[in-house]
């Protein structure tokens, strides 16, 4: 008799074949958006170059596959996808899944850091907040998160760095390491960390927001159940209230925008890694659209896409942690 599926296991094969067509779609949609956009990769190269003839350029174009019809370029581009082959990017003279993988290291670790101090200082402020609710502690923490939530994430990081960088020089103004360091062991984590610094802050605070308002409402709203109150006429005290009660249920809300707001923080990256010169997936992105290297754009959405289908996964493996009445099904 076979032994039966674990539920976990059977879960995450059904949520990786229904990703399969998501990815697919999101693929080619963006392949057709990008045709309708003007210009293409032939046009930026000969705008590089100066000029060329028309020969040259139809020349060009036979040799990249541009001069085929379009659903022609989206069949073998997508035949070459199916076998993780990002293709050839004519910028950087290499290929594509070596240039992401260069840069790809970077901006997971701009968005584990954003997200983590994001999620963590907003979650305990917003809980504050609403122990104290209407008090001098809760306009304060709540006014600041507005301040954030309103503070667009190019002007904040203009600011930080002008303060810390050009006014007080405490924090280098931008990159991943300094180049003239040569830094190892631990000399180089402390120098990588000091990069980092200002563009995390500029990513953290918007979303720490989110994060802040949607904690303080979520605890208010599970603090007025019946089981809330049955716990604390029996006599819970306050720190078990909060810690056993109150916050398990009050997080579940906040753990899926965590999901949800993954895809914008990619997003967000642009501009951020953009000001500071990371050279992340963000600032290879805008320059990849700058200079219509399509394999390259294609190829970073594509990544994209896989991870926010991954961390989706996990995000909804923590939510039915949290509450064991949810069923993975």
């Amino acid at each position: 008799m076979p032994l039966p599926i674990p539920p976990i296991l059977s879960y995450a094969l059904r949520r990786l074949i229904q990703s399969i067509p998501v990815v697919i779609l999101i693929m080619i949609g963006t392949f057709l958006l990008l045709k309708l956009a003007p210009g293409d990769t032939v046009d930026a190269l000969v705008g590089d170059m100066g000029g060329a003839d028309a020969a040259f350029i139809e020349r060009l174009r036979a040799e990249y596959g541009l001069d085929q019809p379009v659903w022609v370029q989206l069949w073998r581009y997508m035949v070459k996808l199916a076998s993780f082959d990002f293709g050839w990017s004519f910028v950087y003279e290499q290929p594509v899944a070596t240039v992401l993988l260069d840069r790809l290291g970077n901006t997971l670790l701009l968005m584990a850091t954003s997200l983590s101090l994001a999620f963590t200082i907003g979650v305990a402020l917003g809980a504050i907040a609403a122990r104290r609710v209407y008090s001098l502690t809760d306009n304060v923490i709540s006014t600041l998160g507005l301040i954030f939530y309103a503070t667009p994430s190019f002007f904040l990081s203009l600011m930080m760095m002008l303060v810390f960088s050009v006014k007080l020089g405490w924090l280098p103004v931008g990159g991943i390491k300094t180049i003239a360091g040569f830094y190892t062991g631990w000399d180089h984590v402390l120098d990588v960390a000091r990069h980092l610094v200002m563009p995390t802050a500029a990513l953290s605070l918007i979303y720490l927001s989110f994060y802040l308002r949607l904690m303080r409402a979520s605890v208010l709203e599970v603090a007025d159940l019946d089981y809330v109150r049955t716990a604390k006429a029996k006599g819970a005290g306050e720190a078990r209230l909060m810690f056993h009660h109150i916050m398990r249920n009050a997080l579940l809300p906040v753990v899926t925008l965590l999901g949800l707001q993954f895809s914008t923080v990619l997003g967000g990256s642009v501009v951020v890694e953009t000001i500071f010169t990371l050279p992340g997936l963000g600032q290879l992105a805008y320059q990849s659209v700058v200079q219509r290297d399509m394999n390259t754009l294609m190829g970073i959405i594509f990544l994209c896409a896989i991870i926010v289908v991954i961390v989706n996964f996990v995000t909804d493996l923590l939510y039915a942690r949290l509450d064991s009445r949810i069923e993975l099904k």
